[in-house]
């Protein structure tokens, strides 16, 4: 039979073919629905439904994160973007002082103090690698490897922290040197007086640890990061730094503690500049030298282990730690630099935008010698424990100021300064205005005063009736004794006799103060004033009569000027009293150290003039006196006002001025106070001789004679200088009173007007008790 041929043969060959595949297929998707319907299903409804939520809430999470993810990389490129185009140039950003700096010089040339801010600006190239390497080592140990934040230093800091029991934020930072620089610019913030009170409060608020402001910190210190160079940022940081005693930046610092330049440090020292960032008050070196020390050994130690210093290096940091400059170690001057602050003209000190220079009188050398010896005169001489506070104040003729003791510590600056803002009562040290107005009157130091009882009237007020210390009185006494054995009645006649409008006017004159008091206890230093005004007035009558205003600013410059902007303003001023008269009380107050209340201030063959002075319940001790080249006063009390214990004029203030003067005196030569032109009525000797013409002695010598014991001159009254005739002067109850004026709230000396000078345990004052009367 034949096979079929054609169309229908090929059909058919072609469905038989393709027939065995798809039957093949068929029975394979069979096979896998019943594998499915036949194998078991794992777990109950329950945990069906929990493992369903878990897969349904993991495609949720999951979806989220990483949409949220791309949202903040948005949100901190953005940020980072914008800080990025708010950034200057990196130079811009070195000095972030609101204030300039005052850096004062002394006679010499030589820096002695610093305030405000100093800075000097230093680029990293120029910075001692020591000292960048301590930084970094210290604060960021790998700031050259992150990109402006650093996970695993927040993490690891947070985790000191919680182990230390302190919150998360609280104590490590965990911040990058990138990021510390975000904060010392305030996030690009500038102080805005309509929103911060004060620049300080402003500060406090860019310092603070928020966990806001360290997100904030995040986009700044990367946008930073791609704007400057790792150095860029280093250099920022290491010039707006600030390192105590008032330096900004390391160059500022170096120079303030070691004399020298960022530049040159030795790693002992770089690692002490460094240990400051922590807490630069604390570990400032002028506060604590061996706390400094002692963190800069951690420093070291950072140092080495990270590979900074080899064992060599590391071992020789040790074996010589840094150590202060002379200027630094010498702390000297504080109390003087801040009057300098004071006096000066506040846009040029105080508030100045400007980094100024001062050359001022001050002298180093007599500023150590003055602390070495009111140091030694305490230990020796006051009890352990004591609250008693001194004053010193040292100036030529002229008032030009050379040291200045504000109180014992000398250390600080900034503090209560007892010679300038403490105004106290001056007892009898007042009384040489009183003789200067007579003396200016015609009246001569020999003239003769009575010394006995007084009581003065006063309208509207109870009569008021001074004494001596001793409660005794001498009769007629010379005005030269009057003043030497500060006789209280014998003045107060005298005062009277002149007038009081006299004595004010000449007080106010040598520059004492104002508001003087008016009623009859003002000859006996019922008004008040201060150190620095009391031996600026002595300092007038040391140069002959001509009034002086205490200076200490020689010459203000502005950094990077040649000509000054500021010359002295202080110095000699209008003449109050002649020469002649000015020439006889220096001889007077000369007798008051040879011969009377001021005996423990003798300088052996140098001559010297003063006068002691002591107040009511011996509140205010005071010694103020002079050679040829220095004037000097001395000053004791208490804050509280409380009275002194045995202390007065003529006792620890004129011993203590006796050291000073001894000691600023060393190597100096022996000059005279001076023979001074008199008027051409006479020439009298402008020191006043004790004895007669017959060669017999006052009182006080035969006390004195008594004292050493030798034999006794017959006693007679002192004879008048060559030239003049003594006179007596009418009593005061005889002479209408110059001011009759109630007696104000500053004449609280008691009736007596207390004035005790010498201490009672020594036998020359023994000797003269009985002849003295109030010291």
């Amino acid at each position: 039979m034949k096979k079929p041929t054609g169309k229908g043969r090929i059909v058919a060959d072609k469905r038989n073919f393709d027939q065995p595949a798809q039957n093949q297929q068929k029975q394979q998707t069979q096979r896998r629905r019943k594998t499915r319907s036949s194998a078991p299903r794992r777990g109950n409804f329950l945990t069906r439904g929990i493992a369903g939520i878990v897969v349904l809430i993991w495609r949720v999470v999951w979806g989220s994160f990483w949409r949220l993810g791309l949202t903040v990389a948005a949100i901190v490129g953005a940020a980072t973007f914008y800080f990025y185009t708010t950034l200057p140039e990196a130079s811009a950003l070195f000095d972030g002082r609101a204030r300039g700096s005052v850096t004062m010089l002394d006679t010499e040339g030589r820096v002695f103090a610093w305030r405000g801010e100093t800075f000097g600006m230093v680029s990293a190239d120029k910075i001692a690698p020591a000292l960048k390497n301590a930084v970094v080592a210290t604060e960021d140990k790998r700031f050259y490897r992150h990109i402006g934040v650093d996970p695993q230093g927040i993490a690891s800091a947070i985790k000191i922290n919680m182990a230390a029991g302190r919150g998360p934020l609280s104590g490590n930072g965990g911040s990058t040197i990138t990021q510390q620089v975000s904060k010392l610019l305030c996030l690009g913030e500038s102080f805005d007086p309509t929103r911060w009170k004060s620049e300080a409060e402003y500060e406090a608020e860019c310092r603070q640890t928020s966990i806001w402001r360290k997100v904030k910190e995040i986009p700044y210190s990367m946008a930073m990061e791609a704007k400057y160079s790792k150095q860029d940022i280093l250099n920022i940081y290491m010039n707006r730094s600030y390192l105590g005693a008032g330096a900004r930046g390391f160059e500022a610092a170096a120079q303030r503690y070691f004399g020298k330049s960022a530049a040159d440090v030795t790693p002992a020292e770089a690692a002490m500049l460094a240990g400051l960032l922590k807490a630069p008050s604390y570990f400032a070196p002028t506060s604590n030298l061996e706390r400094a020390q002692d963190r800069a050994n951690v420093i070291l130690g950072l140092m080495h282990d990270q590979g900074y210093l080899d064992d060599a290096q590391f071992a020789d940091a040790q074996a010589h730690p840094a150590v202060l400059s002379k200027a630094a170690a010498a702390r000297a001057g504080g109390y003087f630099a801040d009057w300098v602050m004071e006096t000066g003209p506040g846009f040029l000190t105080s508030e100045t935008t400007e980094d100024v220079t001062i050359k001022t009188t001050f002298d180093e050398r007599i500023q150590r010698a003055a602390e070495r010896a009111l140091q030694r005169v305490f230990d020796e001489k006051v009890a352990k424990g004591s609250t008693a506070q001194a004053a010193v104040v040292i100036m030529s003729p002229d008032g030009a100021v050379r040291a200045m003791i504000g109180g014992r510590d000398n250390t600080v600056s900034g503090t209560f300064n007892r010679a300038t803002q403490a105004n106290r009562q001056t007892g009898s040290s007042f009384k040489p205005f009183v003789y200067a107005a007579a003396l200016d009157q015609g009246y001569s130091p020999n003239d003769l005063i009575e010394d006995g009882p007084l009581t003065i009237r006063i309208p509207g007020s109870a009569p008021w009736s001074p004494q001596n210390y001793t409660r005794r009185y001498y009769g007629e006494v010379t005005l030269t004794r009057a003043l030497a054995n500060s006789l209280n009645t014998a003045t107060v006649r005298l005062q009277e006799i002149a007038g009081r409008d006299a004595v004010r006017r000449i007080a106010t004159d040598f520059g004492f103060a104002s508001n003087l008091a008016s009623g009859p206890a003002l000859g006996l230093g019922a008004s008040e004033s201060t150190l620095l005004n009391m031996t600026s007035a002595y300092a007038g009558i040391r140069n002959g009569g001509t009034a002086v205003r205490p200076y200490g600013l020689v010459e203000l410059q502005i950094k990077g000027d040649e000509q000054p902007l500021i010359g002295q303003s202080g110095g000699m001023g209008q003449r109050v009293i002649s020469q002649k008269a000015a020439g006889e009380l220096i001889g007077m107050m000369e007798q008051v150290i040879q011969h009377g209340t001021g005996g423990r201030a003798k300088l052996g063959g140098r001559p010297a003039a003063g006068k002691t002075g002591t107040t009511s319940s011996y509140r205010d001790a005071w010694f103020i006196g002079f050679t040829g080249q220095y004037v000097t006063g001395v000053w004791l009390g208490n804050d509280d006002n409380k009275p002194l214990k045995g202390v007065t004029g003529g006792g620890l203030p004129a011993e203590i001025w006796q050291a000073v003067m001894t000691e600023i005196h060393e190597g100096l030569p022996v000059e005279s106070l001076g023979d001074f032109v008199f008027d051409a009525s006479g020439a009298v000797p402008n020191v006043v001789s004790s004895g007669g013409a017959d060669g017999t002695s006052d009182p006080l010598a035969a006390a004195l004679s008594s004292a050493l014991g030798q034999p006794q001159p017959e006693t007679a009254t002192p004879a008048a200088q060559p030239g003049e005739q003594g006179r007596v002067l009418p009593d005061a109850s005889t002479v209408q009173p110059g001011a009759t004026a109630p007696t104000t709230p500053g004449d609280t000396l008691s009736s007596d007007g207390t004035d005790t000078e010498l201490s009672p345990d020594d036998p020359l004052t023994q000797a003269l008790r009985g002849i003295q009367g109030v010291y």
